[in-house]
């Protein structure tokens, strides 16, 4: 992470990175001067002489060639440019050759119309400076293209992972507003009656609300307190039913710590109880095992059926329950997850399997 800090910090200041890349440029041509029998003194002092005209091709051509022209997809607009600005950089580079480097290098001076011929030798220009001026141009082009690129991509990666966390947020978020207003309605009917149970609704729905609003704002929690929210969940669901519900809640957790995604399994068993008791006048059994065994969740939660189906003007079987528990998965835990759903007239399954931990 650090490392990583110092190259954005390195790749953000542009004089600094220009400056180095230069100074490269340089040590690089004067390498291939020396390569080619020419001595460091000489091909340097070329090459210093020779830079501002591959300076000026590499800014035109980056700066002002690309984003007007190639970008925009005027190609033929690019070519009648690039070959002008080429010519002239070459004309400039061979002028610099003859007025300056070749007189410091102690070899002949120029005759005094000497620039008249190289404008009228575009052969020469081309034979002995277009490869030479343009290699840095490209080099410098082809960096740009690929840090511009780069950065479309992790701006993209943010914008995609912002969008996920909102969209978790909003799907989390549909959890509290219709069971909180069940169990107000249950919490009025109980201090109505001056229930004893009324405390302790008031006790877990307090810690219930607790959670959910300020400890599982983390993209993972302990399952310990996923399975506390549970217990706090069922509990006041079985003082809203009373007696006409029958809840079985098994758990079996090889290690309390185990890190999960907060609030995903509470959206399953809340929809258990949907499906399952909400409309029923008989008595409804609720079944919920869960375990957890080297990083493999297996959940499986099984509800009866009433009878006559109640009217859902919430939408929340279609709208909320079912496929925000999919949605929630498939951002949480793509392609490491299966989620197998079954239902009779009689009865509602649902079985899932994660695998917590990245293969």
């Amino acid at each position: 992470m650090q490392t990583q800090t110092l190259i954005d910090k390195f790749l953000g200041n542009r004089p600094l990175t220009h400056t180095v890349f230069w100074v490269l440029m340089v040590l690089l041509y004067t390498q291939v001067f020396f390569h080619y029998g020419v001595s460091f003194w000489f091909g340097f002092i070329n090459n210093i002489v020779l830079f501002p005209s591959i300076i000026g091709a590499a800014y035109v051509l980056v700066y002002y060639q690309i984003p007007r022209f190639i970008e925009k997809k005027k190609y033929w607009t690019f070519a009648g440019s690039f070959l002008i600005s080429a010519y002239l950089f070459t004309v400039i580079a061979r002028l610099l050759t003859i007025y300056i480097a070749e007189p410091v290098l102690g070899r002949d001076e120029p005759w005094p119309h000497m620039w008249a011929s190289v404008l009228i030798a575009p052969q020469r220009l081309i034979q002995n400076y277009f490869m030479g001026i343009h290699i840095a141009p490209l080099i410098m082009a082809s960096i740009k293209m690929v840090k511009k690129h780069t950065e479309t991509k992790r701006k993209a990666e943010a914008l995609e992972k912002e969008k996920h966390i909102t969209e978790l947020n909003f799907l989390k978020a549909q959890i509290h507003p219709h069971f909180l207003f069940n169990t107000l309605n249950n919490l009025y009917t109980l201090t109505l009656q001056k229930s004893d149970q009324a405390p302790e609704t008031v006790v877990k729905l307090s810690e219930m609300l607790d959670y959910m609003l300020y400890q599982c704002n983390d993209k993972l929690v302990p399952i310990e307190k996923e399975i506390h929210l549970l217990n706090n969940y069922i509990g006041l669901e079985k003082l809203r039913y009373g007696e006409r519900l029958l809840v079985k809640f098994e758990e079996s957790i090889e290690d309390p710590q185990t890190q999960i995604a907060p609030l995903m399994l509470l959206s399953i068993v809340e929809n258990a109880f949907k499906h399952g008791v909400s409309g029923a006048m008989k008595n409804s059994e609720i079944s919920i095992q869960i375990s957890i065994k080297e990083q493999v969740l297996d959940m499986s939660v099984y509800n009866t059926k009433p009878p006559v189906v109640q009217e859902d003007l919430t939408a929340y079987k279609e709208g909320i329950g079912v496929s925000n528990i999919k949605r929630q998965l498939e951002l949480l835990y793509p392609d490491r997850y299966n989620l197998e759903i079954k239902e009779d007239e009689e009865s509602y399954l649902v079985n899932l399997n994660i695998q917590l931990q990245a293969a």
